[in-house]
């Protein structure tokens, strides 16, 4: 019989922040139905990093949970230095993690208090984590850094939410450009920007909300977790090995550009 094809990550190292839900769990998901050995991270919860880890290893490839504060620049270099002892190398590494201030108390919370968060979970920490992880991949000749953004992050969006992401997510998205040309030509590094994702808060949102999302995108539904990790995929693998300093979006085509 003929011997069936590796998976296109097989005996890769990845790393995905965020990764104990939501987009960062289909992530981690499908890097490891890639072929990947996958790190999880999650802020606090150990339980819900064990059940992607879990999950990940069921898929015929290792999986290691880490739990890490990213508000706390002091743990920027710890989580590096983890990641890269757990297998000596990494190879992947997805900056998801983002503060959530959309839903529970941090709803409530004032706007500066919020761009605080914002800045230091999906700004600072994507800064620090990418050049740390950066300069380890560039000296081993390899590697992708793939960072999150937002598609409305280029054209805005009206209200305080859309001013606090189009300015947070608008650095993480320029940052990764530049960030390209400092580690090229060994290291790539790209940027998916999502639309209107389902996660919790889409879940839950208001008719207004539900109707907005799907008459914003050409395709005519919300996307999912599993539209943005597929993207991250092929970011990820051989497949991608000509694009870098670009950023994806992963929106259903939208109408508002």
């Amino acid at each position: 019989m003929p011997q069936k094809p590796s998976p296109e990550l097989a005996g890769m190292t990845a790393v995905i922040t965020g990764s104990s839900s939501g987009i960062g769990r289909a992530i981690a998901l499908e890097l490891a139905s890639a072929g990947a050995h996958c790190l999880i991270h999650a802020r606090g919860s150990r339980s819900a990093a064990e059940e992607v880890a879990g999950l990940v290893r069921g898929r015929d490839v290792e999986a290691h949970a880490v739990l890490c504060d990213l508000s706390d620049p002091a743990a920027h270099q710890e989580l590096v230095e983890r990641a890269w002892n757990w297998r000596e190398r990494v190879d992947i590494w997805v900056n998801n993690a983002g503060a959530d201030v959309l839903t529970g108390p941090a709803a409530n919370w004032t706007f500066q208090r919020k761009l605080d968060e914002l800045y230091r979970v999906d700004v600072a920490a994507t800064l620090h984590l990418s050049r740390a992880i950066g300069e380890r991949m560039k000296a081993r000749g390899s590697g992708a850094i793939i960072n999150i953004g937002w598609d409305r992050a280029e054209h805005g969006m009206a209200g305080d939410s859309g001013e606090l992401f189009a300015a947070i997510k608008g650095a993480v998205m320029a940052f990764s450009k530049s960030l390209a040309r400092s580690l090229a030509p060994q290291v790539r590094v790209n940027c998916v920007a999502p639309g209107w994702i389902k996660t919790r808060w889409g879940s839950g949102a208001s008719q207004y909300w539900q109707d907005r999302a799907k008459n914003e995108a050409l395709l005519a539904r919300w996307g999912t977790p599993q539209d943005v990790a597929s993207a991250v995929r092929f970011l990820a693998s051989p497949a991608a090995s000509f694009v870098t300093g670009h950023t994806i979006p992963v929106n259903g085509g939208s109408k508002q550009s």
